[in-house]
């Protein structure tokens, strides 16, 4: 009986998850995901990824196994985002980083982190980044930091909540702000009902009916919905970045929908841009990028010194 599904040889090379998961060790450290584990018509272990339970406990088993993170929770009700893919975001971004001489003393700003807090947890246990999260909503800032208190995480990672819904880096960033880098999953779709369609079709896809697409469902408006879709995000966020030139060495983000690219380009050149840098990345069947880019200039990228922490 095989122990491992899924390997992935499209992630990132120094991704922990490229050749699957090995559920034997990680039902031995959290045991809570053995019940969900079986073996298919491949004779292959694997858990229903239809089940968001299933898949948050494999989520929580592969924090515990491969990040040190001893505590991971927050309501059925926001995202519970896929490890393997978020950390290729991660290591993309330090490939970037290493490539302008910023290994040691990184300083990143995840913008909408999240009640799973999920890139600052993994960037500071891959790399020893230090964060600052940011987030509109209260009560994912709060348990966020429940997370932080538990895992002892509270000196090397900030939360800051945006006051303003319809502001990005405004009311975050200062003039006397400096960050490696700004990363960010923006929310994708325009709409509650887009994003419900879409995720009836994933549903649909993994053979799964109508009746479990409501309970299958889960992510905060904020999560998952914005007016306007990830087009109106992104251009806002470019657009508030170019108000904030030398605070931040890399802004980026990540772009699920191709055709959006090119937009970005485009603004970002008649906002100054001084370099841009689109990233794919590849998980499974799907395709999705980082675009990133910077404003500072070639001296002022030799002259860059990470802020003190």
């Amino acid at each position: 009986m095989g122990t491992k599904r899924n390997s992935d040889e499209n992630l990132h090379p120094n991704n922990k998850h490229q050749q699957g998961y090995n559920f034997a060790e990680l039902c031995e450290v959290y045991p809570e995901l053995q019940e969900f584990v079986f073996v298919n018509k491949y004779q292959t272990e694997t858990i229903d990824f239809a089940n968001p339970d299933a898949v948050k406990k494999l989520n929580r088993a592969l924090l515990f196994k491969h990040y040190n993170i001893k505590f991971w929770d927050f309501p059925d009700d926001n995202l519970c985002p896929p490890i393997p893919g978020r950390v290729d975001y991660v290591h993309y971004l330090a490939d970037l980083l290493k490539e302008f001489g910023i290994e040691n003393n990184a300083k990143v700003l995840d913008i909408g982190m999240g009640a799973s807090c999920i890139y600052p947890l993994l960037g500071n246990a891959v790399y020893g980044w230090q964060f600052v999260g940011t987030d509109i909503d209260k009560k994912s800032i709060d348990r966020a930091e429940n997370i932080l208190k538990k895992n002892k995480l509270v000196d090397v990672i900030k939360l800051k909540q945006q006051a303003d819904s319809t502001n990005i880096f405004q009311g975050i960033l200062s003039d006397g702000d400096k960050y490696s880098a700004a990363m960010c999953n923006p929310p994708f779709y325009k709409s509650q009902e887009e994003a419900m369609e879409a995720n009836a079709r994933k549903l649909e896809g993994l053979g799964i009916g109508d009746d479990v697409v409501t309970r299958n469902f889960s992510g905060k408006q904020q999560e998952l919905w914005y007016k306007g879709g990830e087009k109106a995000f992104v251009h806002t966020y470019l657009y508030e970045s170019s108000m904030f030139k030398t605070q931040c060495f890399w802004y980026s983000t990540l772009v699920s929908k191709k055709e959006n690219v090119e937009g970005m380009c485009d603004s970002l050149k008649k906002l100054n841009a001084t370099d841009i840098k689109i990233i794919p990345m590849h998980q499974g069947n799907k395709i999705t990028r980082i675009v990133a880019w910077t404003f500072l200039t070639g001296q002022e990228q030799k002259d860059w010194k990470p802020e003190e922490i």
